[in-house]
């Protein structure tokens, strides 16, 4: 099939599936986004507190992604993809028992927040490792922008802005909320076929010890230096935005004197922006090719965080966010796009935990250092978050232009 063609083509039944699934779990995903920050906030204004809380999705990353990762490149992606969103079922309905019984603490919701990004770890692991056994060639920017378009418009348009409304009318209702649509998102993964996720890889062929295949993993990532360098800078860069947004929830609602019932509309220009890159993506890619969109997309995504930290009203920090949502909405689908380039099927998944391990791993600690510089002044965490990020990005720009898939 040729370039022409593959650019029209369907992206498959199984796509959209998946796709559709997607959707629902980023609805989910976005009444938790709102409503789990709320609650926190509720329940303590420490900032180092708020900070650890914010991270606490992020830090099975660092802990559990390299060996997950591996595991899912042994079991069935699709079986692993269900049991997790059952998973995400039943921690929505204990949070929603919890707030109903008036039983809820900050450690039990620490807690449950924590499991509930293990089965992040292993859901997004799982959906990434089929990508490239789904979609070809040019379909992969087509693909990862509609991906980014369901968790831009389900998550940040619809998500977000209902959880804050509703946790703000019955602080139970988002959290029951998450697991109807994680039911849904069930529904809809069953219907793929068991092994439609699996592309080339034989589930019963003889394995190699599970830590021999880590190690694989892992030499093939140190070798790859390109893969690697690339991996190293994403890495430093999430860092110093994690540091930034660590108290983001206490920067909204105490320094821009944002309600809670408006804290949501206040991560609509993000959405915007995220919406606006998610459709300009491909076309940029295509028109200037992957690498160089790349290069001009982490700058500015870094240049408007510093700007957003730098806020004095709400008005300028929706700018901010709308500029910050367009170029990192393209930065993500890109950087996907080459990863699903760059590495084998049958490895992904190895490579996608070691990766994530580097780049999410280390948030939570940039989220820890953002809480107690936010001890200092609510906005020092943006402000120091976005001058590390626009340092790196810029270092680095040569770099990333560089990059042939």
């Amino acid at each position: 099939m040729n370039s022409a063609n593959e650019d029209k083509s369907s992206l498959g039944a199984t796509f959209n599936k998946l796709w559709s699934a997607a959707m629902f779990s980023k609805f989910a995903d976005g009444l938790t986004g709102a409503a789990i920050p709320l609650l926190a906030a509720t329940l303590t204004r420490d900032p180092v507190l708020i900070s650890i809380q914010s991270n606490l999705m992020l830090l099975p990353w660092l802990l559990f992604a390299i060996p997950l990762g591996a595991l899912v490149d042994r079991i069935n992606r699709r079986v692993s993809m269900l049991l997790v969103q059952l998973t995400r079922v039943l921690i929505g309905a204990a949070i929603a028992q919890l707030l109903i019984t008036g039983t809820m603490t900050l450690w039990a919701l620490m807690l449950l927040t924590f499991i509930f990004g293990i089965s992040e770890v292993v859901y997004d692991t799982a959906t990434q490792s089929s990508i490239p056994s789904l979609l070809k060639g040019s379909q992969l920017e087509r693909g990862n922008s509609r991906l980014q378009i369901a968790d831009t418009v389900m998550q940040s348009f619809v998500g977000v802005p209902l959880g804050a409304i509703l946790y703000a009318a019955f602080q139970f209702a988002p959290f029951a909320g998450i697991s109807v649509l994680y039911l849904v998102a069930i529904f809809l993964v069953s219907s793929i076929s068991r092994e439609a996720l699996q592309g080339d890889i034989d589930l019963k062929a003889k394995r190699p010890a599970l830590s021999h295949e880590i190690k694989e993993g892992l030499r093939y990532l140190w070798e790859h230096k390109v893969l690697l360098r690339l991996v190293i800078t994403t890495g430093a860069v999430g860092f110093f935005y994690a540091m930034g947004q660590a108290t983001l929830v206490l920067f909204v609602l105490d320094r821009l004197h944002v309600s809670e019932v408006n804290y949501g509309f206040v991560m609509l220009p993000l959405a915007l922006g995220s919406l606006a890159g998610a459709f300009a993506s491909p076309r940029m890619s295509k028109r200037m090719g992957r690498s160089t969109a790349l290069s001009i997309a982490l700058p500015m995504a870094s240049v408007s965080l510093l700007v957003a930290g730098l806020a004095q009203n709400v008005y300028w920090y929706l700018l901010a966010s709308l500029v910050h949502g367009f170029f990192i909405a393209q930065w993500n689908i890109l950087l996907m796009s080459t990863y699903h380039s760059m590495i084998p099927n049958e490895i992904f998944g190895r490579i996608h935990g070691t990766r994530r391990t580097l780049v999410w791993g280390l948030m939570p600690i940039a989220g820890l250092i953002g809480g107690f510089l936010a001890k200092i002044d609510l906005a020092v965490p943006m402000i120091a978050g976005g001058i590390g990020a626009v340092v790196i990005a810029a270092s680095q720009s040569k770099f990333i232009r560089s990059i042939r898939s």
